[in-house]
């Protein structure tokens, strides 16, 4: 999966970059795997905007992914590899052999054609999920399971991936992609492999109106708002605001949000590199 960029024939494209489509092979989902999806415009159900800078942007139909992959023992043939509009990643369409369908998340490595599965049984190989109980060491993984048996929480993002650096008892110890190490009950699921799309992260929109088809409005600084508006407004010239903060009040730069007695605490051994 590689990166277009575009001649600057107009403004828009001139610092246009965006990933190619080469590996995407249909075009239409599987109907049988969409539901429709609303949009909220950041409003709650009294109407009141709650969330701001949303709105507008094409329609999207949500695609079910299955994150639990619990058809065990069933070897799956890779149909599709397809664009998700909900996701960086790209997904992929399982045909099982007992013929039910499902979307999973396309991990780097993944072609059509290619036979995965999931259980205990499973070789450790690219779109195969097992418990990490039964992952060896050092092995790359995604779509990490926090308890068993929840389904994937952790490590979706396009080009993502943690590793499995040991084993201690009853958990796996997962250094992150943000750089923190942690442990996770080795019962749980993991997918072997990288999730793919990896040049995602040296996509740049180019124009202001990418952003509008993605359902982004134009976000206004602090700084150019008036006092009654934001801490930070207000002052003469071009006055750069004081202490940078939330529009509640809130240290936007440093400050630890993060509760102090909080349960998984235990469970974090290095925290994320800042």
């Amino acid at each position: 999966m590689g990166i277009r960029k575009l001649k600057p024939t107009t403004p828009g494209q001139r610092h246009k970059v965006i990933g190619a489509f080469d590996k995407i092979t249909a075009s239409t989902p599987e109907k049988s795997l969409v539901v429709g999806k609303k949009k909220t415009g950041g409003r709650n159900n009294t109407g009141k905007m709650t969330m701001r800078y949303i709105g507008g942007g094409h329609k999207k139909r949500y695609r079910i992914i299955d994150f639990k992959r619990n058809k065990d023992g069933i070897p799956a043939t890779v149909k599709t590899i397809e664009y998700d509009p909900n996701r960086t990643s790209r997904i992929a369409l399982l045909y099982y052999a007992d013929g039910a369908k499902s979307y999973i998340i396309a991990p780097n490595g993944l072609e059509v054609g290619q036979t995965v599965i999931s259980g205990s049984n499973a070789a450790p190989e690219v779109g195969n999920t097992l418990p990490m109980v039964n992952i060896p060491v050092g092995t790359i993984i995604h779509n990490i399971e926090l308890r068993p048996g929840q389904g994937a929480k952790l490590v979706r993002s396009a080009g993502v991936f943690a590793q499995l650096t040991s084993k201690e008892g009853a958990y796996a110890i997962i250094r992150m992609p943000s750089g923190e190490t942690r442990k996770i009950l080795a019962a749980c699921k993991a997918t072997i492999g990288a999730v793919g799309n990896s040049d995602h992260g040296l996509e740049k929109s180019g124009k202001a109106g990418r952003s509008r088809w993605l359902g982004r409005r134009p976000h206004n600084r602090g700084v150019v708002m008036n006092p009654v508006d934001h801490p930070m407004g207000g002052g003469e010239g071009r006055a750069s605001g004081g202490h940078p903060r939330s529009r509640t009040g809130l240290y936007a730069k440093g400050l630890k949000t993060r509760a102090p007695k909080k349960h998984s605490s235990k469970y974090i051994i290095e925290r994320r590199k800042k």
